[in-house]
């Protein structure tokens, strides 16, 4: 924790990944409801080929490409003014979107149309339709897209390695930098520490989700005492 370089690194990459998982929640979920909710569409094939495209291509490919991408802006339009915060979040945005809208648009798939169906024909708006309707239905799905996003971001190496600059180094960098002259005391630190995270969430998640199948099973057998 005496390390000012690890920690200014650590909450960089927190940072990022936060506003990367933000946005790829946004569009990836609108992506998903695109795909999933309307039917065939003029360039729906090259929108969903755009979509599933950071999926199979190499993290090297997206992030020499993501590199050339903003050159050529930063010198046609003046912007990005050279790499750091702004171009990996750019980046972390786009390939976790992807991520995103496969998860959002599997839910979609699964649920019930008629329910969507129904508000409408009681007089609501697509958008009250959405927000009261399909948007808490499929709310487990956009949070495990978030986490997703999150972790993809916060894990991310190869494509932060290209899209960042000089004052702009996330902790697995900073951590693939020192690691290459050696295992340090403080590596072992800070990779302990980020275990003990990751099997603190997971244990927690995993009571929740046992006490959720808990209250579940209870609300059930209370209904079937009540229709009996």
């Amino acid at each position: 924790f005496q390390n000012e370089q690890i920690i200014n690194a650590a909450l960089l990459s927190l940072k990022i990944a936060f506003i990367s998982a933000s946005l790829a929640v946004v569009l990836g979920t609108m992506a998903g409801f695109v795909l999933s909710r309307y039917g065939p569409f003029r360039g729906k094939m090259i929108l969903s080929g755009w979509i599933t495209a950071p999926l199979v291509m190499p993290e090297v490919i997206t992030g020499l490409s993501l590199l050339l991408l903003f050159v050529a802006m930063e010198s046609m339009f003046g912007w990005p003014a050279g790499r750091g915060t702004t171009t990996i979040v750019i980046a972390h945005t786009t390939f976790c979107l992807a991520y995103v809208a496969v998860v959002v648009q599997s839910r979609l798939s699964s649920m019930d149309e008629t329910l969507e169906e129904a508000a409408m024909d009681l007089g609501a708006g697509p958008v009250t339709t959405f927000t009261q309707i399909t948007l808490p239905v499929i709310l487990p799905a956009v949070i495990a897209g978030w986490m997703l996003a999150f972790t993809l971001s916060l894990d991310d190496l190869v494509i932060a390695s290209f899209t960042s600059g000089p004052g702009a180094t996330t902790l697995p960098m900073k951590i693939y930098s020192q690691v290459r002259l050696g295992v340090t005391p403080e590596i072992n630190a800070v990779c302990t520490i980020l275990i003990g995270i990751v099997a603190m969430g997971v244990i927690a998640a995993s009571i929740v989700t046992k006490r959720q199948e808990i209250q579940r099973r209870r609300d059930e057998q209370a209904a079937i005492r009540v229709a009996a």
